[in-house]
């Protein structure tokens, strides 16, 4: 096994060979140090670029350092390969869920608004909070944290609609489930839209002028899934002419978001510079058992836990 950055732990060869013995495992700080034992790797922790992704004749799995990587993980030669592909889906679906719905909680409530009246010493009350029992959450993207947000909701009564592309039975935290193509139809009806969904062919630009006009006015928009699901000029214009009420955005097309971005100064606007699962307790072990379960099925010719549709990027 070879293992490649990002984010790898410098213990996981002692671990991994505690649970498989005799299997090989070896560190590279670069990719550029790892190009003579790529060819004689069967499996890859991290990102394997084209470049030496062509050398890695004996490859026959990765494990994917994140739930779910820019584009350029997957270039079309690993898409077209055999080689598998799993990721670490379920680790970051607590922290940033929990990040969602407080972006939401602070919109519904105004509390954003209270902020800024605060650093300006004025008391001046607020128009009638969103009643979190009468509103609807849209939820695009019902993976591990699109779950834990829904399930959050519900606790507070709001009526929950899963959109996803995968998922076909309805769990008990959702009212309603809905294959992708209804988005558009969907739109209209939801008092929020929360995306949790990554990045792909599918969801890059997804919420463009056209769908941010399906909301209602009074809607407002959290994305805690990936910053390319968004044209963010369309979204401050949007912001700008009260065609939406309010956003909530941990994640960007651009990071770190430019300093002269318009959306700095947008009162109707949240911005958190992407820190939903950062320095979030747990995740490192969480990654670690996920990576170890996987070494020992891989050793034992066994089925791989979150196995990766490369053609969809989840």
């Amino acid at each position: 096994m070879v293992v490649l950055p990002p984010g790898y732990n410098q213990e996981w060869p002692q671990r991994i060979q505690a649970k498989i013995p005799g299997v090989e495992v070896k560190i590279f700080p670069s990719t550029v140090e790892a190009f003579n034992d790529i060819k004689n790797a069967d499996c890859v922790y991290g990102e394997v670029p084209l470049e030496l992704f062509k050398h890695a004749t004996r490859l026959r799995w990765i494990q994917c350092y994140a739930a779910g990587p820019p584009s350029s993980f997957y270039h079309q030669a690993l898409v077209d390969s055999d080689v598998v592909v799993t990721n670490f889906k379920g680790v970051y679906h607590d922290s940033v869920g929990h990040h969602a719905v407080g972006l939401l909680l602070v919109l519904a409530r105004g509390l954003h608004t209270c902020l800024a009246q605060q650093s300006r010493r004025e008391w001046k009350p607020l128009k009638a909070a969103v009643h979190l029992p009468d509103s609807t959450v849209l939820i695009i993207g019902v993976g591990s944290i699109g779950s834990e947000v829904a399930r959050l909701c519900k606790y507070f009564g709001t009526t929950t609609i899963g959109l996803d592309p995968s998922l076909t039975e309805k769990p008990d935290y959702l009212d309603q489930l809905y294959p992708s193509q209804k988005l558009n139809d969907l739109l209209p009806r939801a008092d929020f839209v929360v995306l949790t969904t990554p990045d792909t062919p599918s969801t890059r630009k997804m919420i463009t002028t056209a769908r941010l006009n399906l909301m209602k006015s009074t809607a407002f928009l959290i994305n805690v899934g990936r910053g390319s699901c968004v044209v963010l000029e369309d979204l401050v214009q949007a912001l700008r002419s009260g065609k939406i009420a309010g956003a909530g955005l941990d994640v960007f097309e651009t990071e770190p978001l430019p300093t002269e971005h318009p959306l700095w100064t947008l009162p109707n606007a949240i911005l958190t510079p992407h820190i939903a699962a950062y320095d979030a307790p747990y995740i490192e072990e969480r990654k670690t058992q996920i990576l170890l379960t996987n070494c020992e099925r891989f050793a034992h010719g066994e089925p791989l836990m979150n196995v990766v549709n490369k053609q969809n990027r989840y």
